[in-house]
């Protein structure tokens, strides 16, 4: 239930003066869950709540930088999705490259294209790979849009770029098992050179990460937030920033 507004508005407030600047986590990934739920709750068509999900991306990227975040990885589309009906299928590339080349007009991020692009239309690819060449030089917040992505096909995809690059250079495989090393298969994941996710938020309610980031999140907190991801609110956001900086990161030690 949402506060009166001035009450509202302090809250977020003095959420933002308690949250101390060096717990602020450098890379947030979110799992954007929740859309069709919310469009059935409003007895709307899926689409509606697809779009009203898309509509909110470039707030949410706007409360990223207020505070600070470097990296925002967003979950649009999984491998998963791909498996649905295809009419809401297309219906949901068809809102996805409208939000892509959206994000990309702003010239304010700049946009990586995180998934397999040979899983989608080649018109959606495009869209992918133009939007990521347009942003190429744009500073400040660095944005993954996740689209067919899944975390095992990412380790997949990431063991069998190790093996074509071996494979041309002529390494026996005997040679490669030998050497073969946790940093070798992350150098070709599709977030390499980035740093892994601190943060990883997840709407809806639902308590699971269903391969997001798999191999990335090993050491990542995780936020489950109730509400869907079209009424996630700023102060939810904060809530999240503000429960991360309260735990103690061991990192596996």
């Amino acid at each position: 239930m949402r506060l009166p507004h001035p009450l509202y508005r302090l809250y977020e407030r003095r959420l933002m003066a308690g949250l101390p600047r060096e717990a602020v986590p450098r890379h947030v990934g979110v799992m954007m869950d929740g859309n069709r739920r919310w469009a059935r709750s409003a007895g709307a068509p899926l689409a509606t709540g697809w779009r009203r999900g898309a509509d909110h991306i470039s707030e949410f990227l706007q409360w990223s930088e207020e505070v600070g975040v470097e990296v925002v990885t967003l979950w649009m589309l999984s491998t998963d999705n791909l498996k649905r009906d295809p009419d809401e299928v297309a219906d949901l590339l068809h809102i996805i490259q409208e939000a892509v080349r959206e994000l990309a007009r702003a010239r304010r991020w700049r946009l990586t294209a995180v998934g397999d692009l040979r899983l989608l239309p080649e018109e959606v690819a495009a869209t992918l790979r133009e939007a990521e060449s347009a942003t190429a030089g744009v500073g400040g917040l660095r944005v993954n849009v996740a689209v067919g992505y899944g975390g095992r096909h990412e380790i997949a995809d990431a063991v069998r770029a190790l093996l074509r690059e071996h494979a041309e250079a002529g390494t026996p495989l005997e040679d490669l098992a030998e050497e073969l090393t946790v940093e070798h298969i992350a150098r070709h994941l599709y977030t390499q050179g980035q740093p892994d996710p601190d943060l990883v938020i997840r709407t809806s309610g639902e308590q699971r990460i269903g391969g997001f980031l798999l191999w990335q999140s090993v050491h990542s907190e995780f936020y489950f937030c109730d509400a869907y991801w079209p009424d996630f609110r700023r102060v939810d956001f904060l809530r999240a920033l503000r429960s991360y900086a309260a735990r103690e990161r061991r990192l596996g030690r």
